[in-house]
Order: structure tokens, then C-alpha cells, then sequence
């Protein structure tokens, strides 16, 4: 068996994709079972290639009930307390990033200013393992969602991350007036958010879908166009080539954005000397530098660059 430890959310798991696909590859005649919290079990089965999901919410030294891996992989972190958690599992052999706080020494440097699909790949790469970096797509679940929505996803975990709602409401109001059909989308403890942007931006509670993981990917990957902060969402976006505007801040874009040349667009105001602390109480300051009449100009230009690509 080959175990891998991503313990982390749908972004996370969404940008690992490519490195998991590598490692089913390499190992095809070895099941692959990925420690990840189990409400990503639905994200993890459009992935292929994972034989089991082992919960696991945090780095809290356990045992998984499984025979010792043949090869642990950690592609969660640069240790040492991940790199802890599955010597627990008593593996054969560890693939990770070098720490010797974590008692390993066999692997490559962690570089911060990395991108985050890079990141991974580069690792399994020093081991071997060939990777495609741009194979990012996920499968699309067949379920009954809305078609060709706009989706507008105005929370993050963070607050850091999050732009203020009122600006979400006046965009959405702008982009309702000019046809589109504006759903705004969260989780059960983003409910009030919501019902703040849609109110605000004048449209009913029907616009307010309640989606599981499954449903909310159906809906993305059906959608029109995803506006969002740096979350899950919009790496759901970049998996399935839905045009996408993404408000980033504290992180740069540099390490979490979507690919360059692609129908996305990436705004940020920030620079190389600010931290990525995403733990401060307010929004980050890159972010209340976004205004919207920048946004409604990114989502002209990236609905633009769609339709002349599809007229060419």
C-alpha cells in the first residue's frame, strides 16, 4: 500500500491532484489510501486513482488501521510534525521534504516562494516520479445543478481572505443587471454572509443554493463564470476550466494562483515584503485595495478572451 498524508481542504486537495496522478501512475498495482479529513471524500473521488480516504483531521500523533505502507508520502507539509504522523505508520520507505526535527533527511529543500501545484510535483520528481503539472482536471459529478450561473462565493476560511461583502452585493447587483445569473454559494457557517450579499444585491433566497462538495463542483463546473477570494472554489474553478476572478490577499497568487494563460484572472495589490499571515482578525489590506469597478473589469475581459477564443 502506498499512503499519502494531505490532511487539509479542497484547495489543498485540488492542487496535490497532479502529484497524486503521478503517484497512482508509478504505483498502479498498489492501492493508494489518502489520509484527508473525510468530508473531502466526494472532491477525492473525482480525482481517480485512490483506493481509500483514512480520516484524519490535523496532525494529532495516531495510528491508521492499516499494515504498514510499503512507501508513506507526505505531501502536506515540510514537517516535522507531519513527517511524525506517518513514521507512526511505520512505512517501509519516506518520500518528504528534508527536516531533521522530523528525522528525515532524504529529500529536497522547502522553497516558501513556491507554487503550490509545483511544489509537490518537484518532490515526487526528486524521487523519481514523473508528473504533469498541468493535469489538474477533476471528473464532473452527474447531478442536477443550474447551468451557466455565475457564482459568486464570497467567503474564505480566513477573514484575512475575505473581501468585504458589500463590495460582493455591488458587484453582483451590476452583474445581474447586465444578464447574468448570480448564485451565491458558501458553507452551512457562511449562511448569514450569503443572505447579506444577496440581499443587498437585491436577489431572492432561491439564489442562494444549498450544495454539498459534489453539488457545489457540479455547479462550478457547469457554471458561466466563479468570482471569488483565495478558496477551495477557485481552484474548483481552474479544475475544470471555468472562467474565473480571484481576489487575492494575504497570499500571493505566486504560490496559490491559477495557471498563467488560462480563462482566470488574478487580482492582487500586494508585494514580496508583505507576510502571508492568513490568522489577522481583519481583511488584508491587498484586498481592500480591490475595488469593483476592477472586478467588473476582469470578468469583461475574461468573458471576452472566452468568447473570442470560441469565435476563432
Amino acid at each position: 500500500m502506498i499512503l499519502v498524508l494531505r490532511a487539509l481542504g479542497v484547495g489543498d486537495l485540488v492542487t496535490a491532484v497532479p502529484a497524486l496522478r503521478g503517484l497512482s501512475a508509478a504505483y498502479y498495482r498498489e492501492p493508494l489510501a489518502l489520509a484527508a479529513p473525510r468530508w473531502l471524500t466526494p472532491l477525492v473521488d473525482l480525482i481517480g486513482g485512490v483506493s481509500q480516504v483514512l480520516p484524519t483531521d490535523g496532525l494529532t500523533l495516531h495510528r491508521w488501521d492499516v499494515a504498514p505502507p510499503r512507501l508513506a508520502v507526505n505531501l502536506h507539509g515540510r514537517g516535522p510534525e507531519s513527517h511524525r504522523l506517518l513514521h507512526a505508520a511505520a512505512p517501509d520507505r519516506l518520500w518528504a521534504f528534508a527536516n531533521p526535527d522530523g528525522d528525515h533527511l532524504d529529500g529536497p529543500g522547502w522553497i516558501d516562494e513556491e507554487h503550490e501545484v509545483h511544489r509537490w510535483c518537484r518532490l515526487l520528481r526528486h524521487y523519481g516520479v514523473a508528473t504533469d503539472e498541468t493535469d489538474l482536471a477533476l471528473a464532473v459529478p452527474r447531478l442536477p445543478v443550474p447551468r451557466g450561473v455565475t457564482v459568486i462565493h464570497p467567503g474564505a476560511k480566513s477573514p484575512a481572505r475575505r473581501w468585504p461583502p458589500d463590495r460582493f452585493a455591488a458587484v453582483a447587483r451590476h452583474l445581474t443587471r447586465a444578464g447574468h445569473r448570480v448564485v451565491i454559494t458558501g458553507s452551512a457557517g457562511e449562511q448569514d454572509l450569503r443572505v447579506r450579499v444577496a440581499e443587498r444585491a437585491g436577489l431572492p433566497t432561491a439564489q442562494l443554493p444549498v450544495t454539498g462538495l459534489a453539488e457545489l463542483a457540479a455547479l462550478v463546473a457547469h457554471a458561466r463564470l466563479v468570482l471569488s477570494g483565495d478558496t477551495g472554489i477557485s481552484h474548483l474553478a481552474t479544475a475544470y476550466g471555468t472562467p474565473s476572478v480571484t481576489l487575492f490577499g494575504p497570499m500571493s497568487p505566486r504560490r496559490w494562483g491559477p495557471p498563467p494563460g488560462s480563462y482566470h484572472r488574478a487580482i492582487w495589490h500586494g508585494t514580496r515584503s508583505e507576510p502571508g499571515d492568513q490568522s489577522g482578525p481583519g481583511v488584508h489590506p491587498a484586498l481592500l485595495a480591490v475595488g469593483e469597478r476592477e472586478v467588473l473589469d476582469a470578468v469583461t475581459d475574461v468573458l471576452g478572451t472566452l468568447s473570442g477564443s470560441r469565435a476563432g
